[in-house]
């Protein structure tokens, strides 16, 4: 692992708006910044400006509630159209309650609200628009990856995140949810400790490492910071995707 790395918010980020080149926004970014990438960098990009690119904006007013999103609307006390869109985001609830309604994503994802914002997205004169979480997110990590490496040949890691609560813990935390070019996790079971013990449960989420030490430059509010460039990680390990990080559904003890 490594004894040092340096991290640096990309500035000169615009809008990004639904059919943006996710490339060319990293591109221009890299170059206003007056950095260089390097084989072995690793940019962490908010989910938000994914999801605007790939046009996972939806208008409010068009959402339509079943008859399952009006009952539990009125359980948790919000918007039957907010929990529409929830529930057709989620596989399952897992837990509400007035003011909280907690979901497994349909990436695996356990979050309030299948991810849904309403945070730092233009608006129209036509209404409320909300933002859903991209459809693959490691899908769209690959495919930034690849565009860099033929924009700029060299080889980087890509990690998207997003900003979650935890189960025990106040607060947010950046979270890893689309990985490509590194692994995820390090299993490090079978190694020895400093006393030559052998480590039998230690796997280490790297991916989500990284992903909440770039939320700390990129902020949660109006820092417009989305791009944070990583400088000094490497690993031997096997890359891995994001859905790496998931636990299974027989070994979840919460659920």
């Amino acid at each position: 692992m490594p004894s040092r790395m340096i991290l640096t918010a990309l500035t000169g980020v615009p809008e990004v708006t639904p059919g943006d080149d996710l490339v060319q926004v990293v591109a221009d970014s890299i170059n206003v910044s007056g950095e260089i990438l390097i084989n072995g960098d690793i940019l962490v990009v908010a989910q938000k400006i994914v999801s605007k690119a790939e046009g996972r904006i939806v208008d409010f007013d068009s959402v339509k509630p079943s008859q399952r999103a009006l009952v539990l609307a009125e359980q948790v006390d919000k918007d039957p159209r907010h929990v529409e869109l929830v529930l057709q985001e989620s596989n399952e609830v897992v837990k509400y309650r007035p003011g909280v309604l907690i979901v497994e994503q349909k990436l695996g994802l356990v979050m309030a609200n299948a991810g849904i914002d309403h945070s730092n997205i233009q608006q129209n004169e036509a209404g409320e628009r909300i933002l859903l979480l991209p459809v693959d997110p490691d899908a769209s990590a690959n495919r930034l990856k690849d565009g860099l490496r033929k924009r700029f040949d060299v080889s980087v890691g890509i990690v998207i995140n997003d900003s979650v609560g935890r189960a025990w813990r106040i607060g947010t935390v950046g979270l890893a949810i689309g990985v490509a070019g590194l692994p995820a996790v390090l299993d490090l079971r079978g190694e020895p400790d400093r006393h030559g013990r052998e480590l039998l449960v230690s796997e280490q989420a790297v991916a989500d490492e990284l992903a909440s030490a770039a939320s700390l430059l990129q902020g949660q509010a109006a820092e417009g910071l989305p791009i944070v460039l990583v400088r000094g990680f490497s690993s031997n390990a096997p890359e891995q995707g994001a859905d790496a990080l998931i636990r299974s559904r027989e070994m979840d003890m919460f659920r």
